[in-house]
């Protein structure tokens, strides 16, 4: 099991002497790593309201409604990231003797791979998903803001909202078929059954709900949810990006490997967040996961010192008290430290999976991505 030991110091090393630092001899180049696709991010939102566009004007507005505020679009950054450093996996800027040897010839020269146009609307059909997984995702959370308005079932009513959700994933479903591959579109199909999926297992907080003492099933458990409800889409969007450049089985797993990674890392940090920051910060409401009945990694962490959590979150935190008890058992522990340092686990994998792609900025931009993830306050 992965959360009972540390990963392989070889991990590191590896990582560390293959020159898979977040920051190279060129980071003064790409410390601004978001230049290196803005001219593509720029095109997501405004493409994504073209594909939702609508002659039921009520439709059209509660479609694009979560694309005014615009989240930290992650997934189409990914995307677009992993197109332009997977395009770089063969061709005439690959040096075959290593760059090393030719800093002194070409200096300046640095690839910067390329973005097609069936790999944009990947990105594009990457948030539209998302995006349609939030608002159902909040009707079933009652939720009340999101990205700091107001959430769309405030706004327009639970009714509206699902329907909504349907109408994007129909959208992103017809953008989808028109990029006519098929492995692609198998792809992103099983994506959104595993958010359903994601949503079932989400249901109970553990596959045995007659077991009180913390097992190391629970972890699995977790895990496997993380990866429906959030990994699943990163994953399977960074997979893709690579399978329409036509790259190598290799480099196409290697993509998927990223992403899952990083996106079981950003859940884990989601996860300490909740405890961590304010409902300003997050742009929706903090403490909500156990107001919702839900043992996040944190609390299972808690629940190895405190056995008393194990009836709470069997019974999903449903007395009056056990949600104050609960956050304060996991504020007491090293719950959420034993969280961050999970995830930065996962941020070692993620790096390591890069290293069958050449050393570019966009691939240093993908490390520092991962980074970030760990770090971030939002």
């Amino acid at each position: 099991m992965l959360h009972n030991g540390i990963l392989k110091q070889s991990l590191k090393s590896t990582w560390r002497k293959q020159g898979c630092r977040v920051f190279s001899r060129s980071a003064n180049k790409t410390a601004n790593f978001a230049g290196l696709i803005e001219n593509e991010l720029k095109q997501v939102s405004p493409g994504i309201r073209e594909l939702l566009s609508s002659r039921c004007e009520e439709l059209s507005k509660c479609s694009r409604y979560y694309t005014i505020a615009q989240g930290k679009q992650m997934r189409p950054s990914l995307v677009l990231l992993m197109s332009k450093a997977t395009s770089l996996c063969s061709g005439i800027d690959q040096s075959i003797v290593g760059s090393s040897f030719l800093e002194d010839d070409a200096p300046d020269h640095v690839p910067i791979g390329q973005v097609l146009p069936s790999q944009l609307r990947l990105a594009q059909i990457t948030e539209m998903i998302h995006t349609a997984s939030l608002l159902h995702d909040d009707v079933i959370d009652h939720a009340s803001s999101r990205r700091g308005h107001p959430s769309s079932n405030t706004a327009f009513g639970n009714r509206k909202s699902v329907l909504t959700g349907n109408f994007i994933l129909g959208r992103a479903s017809t953008a989808m078929a028109r990029l006519r591959n098929p492995k692609v579109t198998e792809l992103f199909a099983t994506v959104v059954a595993d958010l359903v999926r994601g949503e079932f297992l989400q249901l109970k907080n553990t596959a045995d709900t007659n077991s009180l003492e913390l097992q190391p099933f629970h972890f699995d458990y977790y895990i496997e949810k993380t990866y429906l409800k959030t990994a699943s889409l990163i994953s399977k969007s960074c997979q893709s990006a690579a399978i329409l450049g036509q790259c190598s089985p290799t480099v196409i797993e290697a993509a998927a490997n990223y992403g899952r990674y990083v996106g079981t890392a950003f859940q884990l940090m989601d996860d300490v967040l909740d405890y961590t920051s304010k409902d300003e910060t997050l742009g929706k409401a903090a403490n909500a996961d156990l107001n919702l009945g839900l043992a996040t990694a944190p609390v299972l962490f808690a629940w190895k010192q405190y056995p008393e959590l194990g009836s709470m979150v069997i019974n999903r935190f449903n007395c009056p008290s056990d949600v104050k008890k609960a956050r304060e058992l996991v504020e007491s522990t090293d719950g959420i430290e034993a969280t961050v340092k999970w995830a930065k686990e996962y941020i070692l994998k993620a790096h390591d999976a890069l290293q069958c792609i050449p050393d570019s900025p966009s691939r240093q931009a993908l490390h520092a991505v991962a980074e970030k993830v760990v770090s971030r306050n939002y």
